[in-house]
């Protein structure tokens, strides 16, 4: 079994707090997710987060113009600089107060802080500076404002810097202390806090909005009398009698909205504007021309960006976590995300483990993507929290069990719901369990002490199983045998024989309260998490244990801020919650209401690697011990409400109700959420597990290619023996040594260097030791590869090979043959409703090829088609002939024998598509 999985992504959430940006391309979106930063490529469809972790939330952050350094800054002042392109941190360093932006300059050689109300300047590192052991250098601090700076907007040229503040005005910086007097202005007048300053694209104009809604225009000119004076004596106007004044106001009258967040694209002299009640509008400056009014919801928006080609408009809201990227010209959405807007109680993979599914407490249920982050559907029928969710084995039907009383299918194919489950009485649904063959669906409850069974076919309620004493807490049905295993608060496990005729089953005994169960995947153990904080592994046909892990000392239990006992001392969480197999039935993953998730290896009961789940200090638990200067007599400090203090009227409002964070005392309101995991899972491929956190979803992934793994490995097997093996045709031998080197590059070339021709061959006498690896390379290649048919061929003749030695193993086979299905249901389905969608295209552009249509009549025309298609047929034949004496006959070859062949386009034939299903 690996151990050597490391986080790769963050789903789940797609925003938190802060502002976002837009890479220099403006084909990339970064945004803040808590304490991480995770990218959005909107081009090629995918997404990534970064690895390292701030200690707080993120408050600001920005990218230099260049795309290479990326500075992040968390509530506590602490920055992070990050190599972009290879995600590697540079250097840490503390500003020690707590800053609102941060920009860097259009040259990239400075950067901008908002530290308080105080503007410093700061250079920015570079590799041929000497001090290297400092790479932060202050350049200035100006202290002018008499409040918090809200914003910071740079010239294009990098000499001057406009900041807005809370003291409801503007001012300008010069960079050169030369002109200081030229540069030393405050632009006031507003009425309200002012949210943002700008230049215009000739910098001969500066734009200032405010927090009530007023736009003012301001203009380098003299005064009306100056230039009456300098007419009359036929000069120009001195220089020292210009003044930066008032030329135009306008307003946005926005109905007791305000202004939350607002930027300005110079070069297209585009404004935007984002509103506490949702709204957004787009002017045109100076003529403050309104081009665009539109509304994202009922909740403010936070923050808004512009990309450099002025086409995509990004907004953030914070109170849902949304995130939206908006093309006003063709008034389209490109991105349209949001993640759960309460704890995520329960995650599932499909089948082929390229989607996830997660439900929470706001009743919602999202489909996401695991390649590229994205949600792909969203499910809100659920009237309550939504406490577990389960796919059927074919992966085209979700089920999902709720506190509403409903077990309910969703069909992934239409994203609907097909069918909805009830009991008799209404009780809530806590645990569910699909049986492989689809035909049934179990759940349990906490109200009542029974299983209900139901028929998905007809919806009916076909039996309820009677026997435990207690609440049912989980069941599983084993992938094998279609036997169904429960457990149960009285301490007891029992397994179900659902399609036996006798229900009478013998319980195992348990030490303790079951809290989680799994079952491994050939179905003859299960193991079970206790509240005493054990994992007991028992046989499933004999009853009998067969192995216990002791897991309090392998938990990181972190001490919360109302703790009077210190974490070593706590019990609170020195126990797993939730619990799943591998797929070879070698690894236990285990998480719960802790900071740890720990995997476990099963035959020698052992801790292979524990995974820390965050390192947010805003999240209770996670510190494991607290810093003495805060705690008093009255508790910690950290634990005061400290909202009633805040400058403005809608922060100090605090529209939530006590008791409604999970877990919590409903007397007392908790201000901040505690760190749990509440579901692990296994991705199907093997390469990957995913856990449901307080963070969001974390998939932890061992798929990063090493750069020398051999398998197998001899003294003569070397690159350049291979190349050689290659060339003389000895394509076997070739395609086998280059999976023993395990080079990337080297597998690829010879793959795709066996000549059409050769490949049954070469697939009948492939070892059978190599062939996990093989099918799952051709997964893993023929997603991003072109040749589609040249995989698929490959595939068939590996299949009719050895089809029979693989059924016969298929657990050795599991993570292969699902890349595999992978391949097949992403890629080439899609070939196949292409080719079913342009049918008739094809035929009539076939029929026309080489006819030349006159005065002749039908059958004339018949006769000649007929006649240039049987020559087309001879001209092929005498090509492909031809193909088959050539020495060196690879893809390419291949390639072009097929754009020559004739396609059957017979309307009846189906045969390929059904090859492909």
């Amino acid at each position: 079994m690996r151990s050597d999985f490391k986080f790769s992504n963050l789903l789940g959430t797609v925003y938190r707090k802060g502002n976002i940006i837009f890479s220099s391309d403006g084909k990339q979106l970064l945004s803040p997710v808590g304490n991480r930063i995770s990218v959005f490529d909107l081009i090629n469809n995918k997404s990534f987060t970064f690895e390292y972790e701030h200690r707080k939330n993120i408050a600001c952050f920005d990218l230099n113009r260049q795309g290479t350094l990326l500075l992040s800054v968390d509530d506590d002042g602490r920055a992070i600089l990050v190599n972009f392109k290879s995600k590697n941190v540079l250097h840490h360093f503390n500003f020690k107060d707590k800053c609102y932006q941060v920009k860097f300059s259009p040259d990239g050689k400075l950067f901008a802080l908002a530290a308080g109300r105080f503007l410093q300047i700061w250079k920015t590192p570079e590799v041929t500076q000497d001090r290297q052991f400092a790479p932060f250098v202050r350049h200035r601090v100006h202290a002018g404002h008499f409040q918090d700076i809200t914003g910071i907007t740079w010239s294009s040229d990098s000499r001057f810097i406009l900041t807005s503040s809370k003291d409801l005005t503007s001012r300008i910086w010069s960079i050169d202390s030369s002109e200081k007097d030229l540069a030393s202005t405050t632009f006031a007048g507003h009425r309200d806090y002012v949210m943002g300053a700008f230049f215009s694209s000739d910098q001969e104009k500066i734009y200032t909005v405010s927090k009530d809604g007023a736009l003012f225009i301001w203009e380098f000119t003299p005064r009306q009398e100056d230039i009456k004076l300098a007419e009359a004596n036929d000069e120009e106007v001195d220089i020292s009698k210009y003044s930066w004044r008032i030329s135009q106001k306008h307003f946005f009258f926005a109905n007791q909205a305000k202004v939350k967040c607002v930027t300005f694209h110079p070069q297209f002299n585009i404004l935007v504007v984002g509103f506490s009640n949702g709204e957004f509008r787009l002017y045109e400056l100076p003529h403050f021309t309104l081009i665009q009014q539109l509304s994202m919801g009922q909740n403010p928006i936070n923050t808004v960006v512009i990309n450099n080609t002025g086409e995509w408009l990004a907004f953030g809201s914070s109170m849902l976590g949304q995130l939206l990227v908006y093309e006003w010209q063709s008034e389209s959405y490109i991105l349209k995300q949001q993640g759960h807007f309460d704890a995520t109680n329960c995650l599932t993979y499909s089948p082929d483990g390229s989607r996830v599914v997660t439900a929470s407490d706001d009743g919602k249920i999202k489909v996401w993507d695991i390649v590229s982050g994205f949600c792909l559907a969203t499910f809100d029928e659920h009237t309550s929290s939504v406490t577990q969710v389960q796919f059927a084995k074919k992966g085209q039907v979700l089920f999902s069990a709720s506190l509403d009383g409903t077990v309910r299918a969703w069909d992934l194919i239409r994203y609907r719901n097909f069918r909805v489950f009830t009991g008799i009485d209404r009780i809530q649904f806590t645990s569910l369990a699909v049986d492989p063959s689809g035909e049934v669906v179990c759940a349990g409850s906490m109200d009542n002490f029974d299983i209900h069974v139901w028929s998905v076919q007809t919806g009916q309620l076909l039996d309820t199983l009677s026997g435990h004493e207690g609440p049912v807490s989980c069941l599983v049905f084993s992938q094998e045998n279609s036997v169904l295993a429960s457990a149960s608060w009285d301490k007891t496990i029992r397994i179900w024989s659902i399609f036996g005729r006798s229900q009478q089953v013998e319980p195992i005994e348990v030490a303790s309260d079951v809290l989680s169960l799994t079952i491994r995947p050939d179905g003859k153990q299960l193991a079970v998490s206790t509240l005493k904080g054990q994992i007991t592994i028992f046989d499933v046909e004999s009853g009998q244990q067969v192995g216990n892990i002791d897991c309090k000392r392998d938990i990181i239990s972190g001490r919360h801020l109302e703790d009077r006992f210190t974490a070593k001392n706590s019990e609170r969480a020195k126990f797993f919650t939730t619990i799943n197999y591998s797929f070879d039935g070698l690894a236990i993953v285990a998480g719960g209401n802790n900071n740890s998730i720990c995997l476990y290896d099963v035959p020698n009961e052992v801790l292979l690697k524990r995974f820390i789940v965050s390192k947010n200090m805003t999240i209770n638990g996670t510190q494991e011990f607290l810093n003495s200067s805060r705690m008093t007599e009255a508790g910690s400090l950290d634990l005061i409400d400290e909202t009633g203090d805040n400058s403005d009227l809608e922060d100090r409002i605090d529209n939530t109700l006590p008791g409604s964070r999970r877990g919590a005392d409903l007397s007392t309101r908790r201000v901040r959420p505690e760190i749990r995991v509440t579901s692990v899972q296994f991705s199907p491929t093997a390469s990957a597990f995913a856990a449901a956190s307080t963070e969001g979803l974390l998939i932890y992934s061992a798929d990063q290619v090493e750069l020398f793994d051999p398998f197998d490995l001899d003294v003569d097997v070397t690159p350049e023996s291979t190349l050689e093996c290659l060339k003389d045709k000895e394509y076997l031998n070739a395609f086998v040594m280059s999976f023993r080197l395990n080079e990337e590059y080297l597998i690829n070339r010879v793959y795709e260097e066996i000549p059409l021709s050769e490949i049954p061959l070469v697939a009948a006498n492939i070892p059978v030791v190599y062939l996990p690896r093989i099918l799952k390379f051709i997964g893993s290649f023929a997603m991003e590869s072109q040749h589609i048919e040249f995989n698929l061929f490959w595939i068939k003749q590996l299949l009719l090979a050895h089809g029979a030695y693989i059924q016969n193993n298929k657990h050795f086979f599991a993570a292969s043959m699902r890349s595999v299905q992978r391949f097949i249901g992403r890629i080439a389905k899609e070939v196949v409703s292409a080719s079913t969608e342009n049918k008739y295209s094809y035929q009539f552009l076939t029929s026309t090829d080489g006819v030349v249509f006159g005065d002749e009549d039908k059958e004339d025309n018949l006769e000649a088609q007929k006649k240039a298609f049987d020559n087309d047929l001879d001209l092929q034949d005498e090509d492909i002939m031809s193909d088959k004496d050539e020495e060196d006959e690879g893809w390419v070859g291949f390639s072009e024998k097929v754009s020559k062949l004739p396609l059957n386009m017979d309307n009846n034939d189906n045969s390929s598509e059904d090859e492909l299903l």
